[in-house]
């Protein structure tokens, strides 16, 4: 299973709540060598957009590769506990479409040795299918000799919370020195927050260094493609959880081996949709046909038109809002008008600017673009250009100059609501009643094992006895849509294997354990069986 042009190593470096403030987009005061080297090596992206502005969503969206709009996981989060509706008091977790799976089970099942270091936040539970190693100790160099990898590490400093004041925090990022959004008020608390958050772009830029130290070091660094990419655009006020370009457009760099044309910069429009699908494209493998991305390098590249993303109940308010972004403007359509903009998240308003910005709307102090969250109305469309309003802050769903983009834009969120199925117009209550009937969470079946050899076919293994040489053992559940995790021992295993096809068994005592996932589920008990070959 040694590594090869058509099984590469494909390495993950994972950004939260990262915009492109990077020394390789042109930012002065970002210090990034590590990325910068890997944008000099490889390619950039620059027109990359996240799926939703928010974690989990976007999360979903790029493990599996289908939007959270169309199975179900749109809300942020699953397991977030509303006080005020009683019948929503228990978490639940989404229960994708029986024939989806997520990206490294696909992979794994193609041999590669797949890990998780260590963010999940799926909107269900990660399940023993899916990676080999899930955790914080999680690495690839826990692999086989020889077998490929697809390794992903979350580097999490960047989050929206690293701009919360800290007792010990000596900020090395000069505040003076920052570029602030123009609807932000410029305050010296919110330049100390943005600097904390360079300082913490900072920190994941050494991170990533260590890794790619890491790869050299076992001389896999030319063996294997390095993305960079973040979850959604940085956690400041209309920024994160907002479908305009500041909340959802991302930093993207790929570094591949033999790159042909190093410090390329390629305008196309990417979605983080692609993810999946361009992992799987790159590796030799064949995309399911119920993704909804397109692979946007290797051999399969195809243009994409429009990125499109969605925002729905945030924390404990309730939201519907669609976007799509072409090649040069954005458009915003808000299917709740009627309501304010800042419609209550308690955890939004730890944020220091945002505190700002209420203390200075309470002050009567805001400009025009410092006001516009603070409007107690939306429109029913927005449209901005973002040529000429890279922020934007201009309106101009109603110039008739614009009036072609808008009716294109328009027509494109109702075409992509239509094919992907978006789940946005059913209440999640009745939602969750369909994953989780009575609101439990449904349990596998636990997998059975059936024994093959000369005298026996697919016979239950407790009547099958003595198994002559050669022989196996196939597994099964009875749960549409379940994986199989297997391992082979007496105790319980650190690592369970994928199950894809019958296990042929080893002449003398063998004893199999296996359990059967769907994700969503509840796991099922461990079947376990010894068998005798003689």
């Amino acid at each position: 299973m040694a590594s090869s042009a058509s099984r590469p190593n494909i390495l993950w470096i994972s950004l939260e709540d990262t915009s492109p403030r990077l020394g390789c987009y042109g930012d002065p005061v970002a210090r990034t060598p590590n990325f910068d080297r890997l944008a000099a090596e490889g390619r950039r992206y620059p027109n990359t957009f996240c799926t939703a502005p928010v974690c989990a969503p976007s999360r979903f969206s790029v493990i599996m590769g289908i939007y959270a709009i169309s199975a179900g996981a749109h809300h942020m989060r699953t397991n977030h506990r509303n006080r005020d509706t009683p019948e929503m008091i228990a978490p639940y977790e989404v229960v994708p479409p029986h024939y989806a799976k997520a990206l490294p089970e696909y992979l794994r099942a193609a041999g590669y040795f797949c890990t998780n270091n260590a963010k999940t936040d799926y909107q269900f539970a990660p399940t023993a299918t899916m990676w080999d190693e899930c955790g914080r100790e999680a690495h690839w160099r826990h692999r086989a000799p020889g077998q490929p990898f697809f390794a992903v590490f979350n580097c999490d400093m960047t989050h929206e919370s690293g701009m919360w004041p800290r007792d010990d925090e000596q900020v090395k990022t000069d505040p003076a020195a920052l570029t602030l959004p123009p609807y932000l008020p410029d305050t010296p608390k919110v330049r100390l927050a943005l600097a904390r958050h360079y300082d913490n772009i900072a920190r994941d830029d050494d991170r990533a260094g260590e890794l790619l130290g890491q790869l050299a070091e076992d001389g896999e660094y030319e063996n294997t493609i390095v993305f960079v990419w973040s979850d959604h655009g940085e956690g400041l006020p209309r920024g994160k959880r907002w479908p305009y370009d500041h909340g959802t457009r991302v930093p993207m760099i790929v570094r591949m081996p033999g790159e042909k044309s190093p410090g390329t910069v390629d305008e196309r429009l990417v979605s983080l949709i692609d993810l999946a699908p361009s992992v799987l494209s790159l590796c030799a493998q064949p995309i399911p046909a119920h993704l909804q991305g397109q692979p946007f390098i290797g051999p399969e590249a195809c243009p994409r038109s429009v990125a499109f993303a969605s925002r729905d109940r945030y924390d404990e308010a309730y939201d519907m809002v669609r976007a799509a972004r072409d090649g040069r403007y954005r458009y915003v359509r808000n299917c709740r008008p009627e309501l304010p903009y800042l419609i209550w998240v308690p955890y939004r308003n730890r944020h220091p600017a945002m505190q700002e910005l209420y203390r200075l709307h309470l002050e009567g102090a805001l400009n025009e673009p410092q006001s516009l969250l603070m409007a107690d109305r939306r429109p029913i469309e927005e449209l901005y250009d973002t040529q000429a309003d890279p922020w934007n802050i201009h309106n101009i769903a109603h110039d008739p100059a614009h009036a072609p983009a808008l009716a294109r834009l328009r027509d494109a969120v109702d075409q992509w609501r239509h094919e992907v199925g978006d789940l946005g117009d059913e209440p999640e209550t009745e939602m969750v009643e369909r994953f989780w009937p009575g609101h439990k969470q449904p349990v596998t079946a636990a997998p059975i094992l059936l024994a093959h050899d000369a005298d026996h076919w697919a016979q239950e293994a407790i009547n099958a006895g003595t198994l002559k040489s050669p022989a196996m053992i196939q597994l099964h559940s009875s749960t549409q849509g379940a994986s199989i995790a297997w391992a082979v021992g007496e105790e319980e295993p650190a690592h369970w294997r994928l199950y894809t096809g019958p296990i042929r068994l080893d002449r003398g005592a063998t004893m199999i354990r296996a359990k059967a996932v769907r994700y969503g589920y509840a796991s099922s008990a461990v079947t376990m069986g010894k068998f005798e070959v003689e």
